[in-house]
């Protein structure tokens, strides 16, 4: 685990108002060392193994509306069309902290396609864009260049 790295996203991801616990998790979760408990990313660093995924699952958090995002709880990652948005809110974090694609797409993760992943955002074939959009997060990728928020930029963080 990548002391450092995790230190950096906790911190933004606190920045933008997302609760981050840090604690022991005893139960077993959908990505090791994170776990969702009331709109709350609960992080074990000790069993924490990529530091990328907490901005997977923040995106998760990110993408809904502030009273569902308090409701949240465990495996967040159920419905196809916000794990497609949690997927492009979490390259766009990584795209705002300088950090590689492969912080997020990591070898292990995505059912073997985080290679394949990666190199379509890297090249612009972006999806999940939409509903970015449409919770007012960002412009779509389609926007004029150096518009403020053009996808990967983002206006905002959090859905209201």
């Amino acid at each position: 685990m990548n002391a450092p790295l995790t230190t950096q996203l906790i911190e933004f991801l606190r920045s933008i108002g997302l609760p981050v616990i840090e604690r022991p998790i005893a139960s077993s979760t959908v990505l090791p060392g994170i776990d969702v408990d009331r709109g709350s990313l609960v992080v074990d660093r000790a069993a924490l193994k990529y530091p990328g995924d907490l901005l997977h699952e923040a995106g998760h958090l990110a993408v809904v509306p502030s009273l569902e995002r308090e409701q949240m709880h465990a495996n967040v990652g159920d419905d196809g069309g916000l794990e497609m948005a949690a997927i492009a809110w979490s390259y766009a974090a990584a795209v705002h902290l300088g950090l590689s694609p492969s912080v997020v797409f990591h070898p292990d993760g995505y059912r073997g396609e985080a290679a394949s992943l990666a190199e379509n955002f890297v090249q612009g074939r972006y999806f999940g864009v939409p509903l970015l959009v449409w919770r007012g997060l960002t412009d779509p990728a389609t926007a004029p260049a150096g518009s403020a928020g053009a996808y990967p930029r983002m206006k905002r963080w959090l859905t209201q």
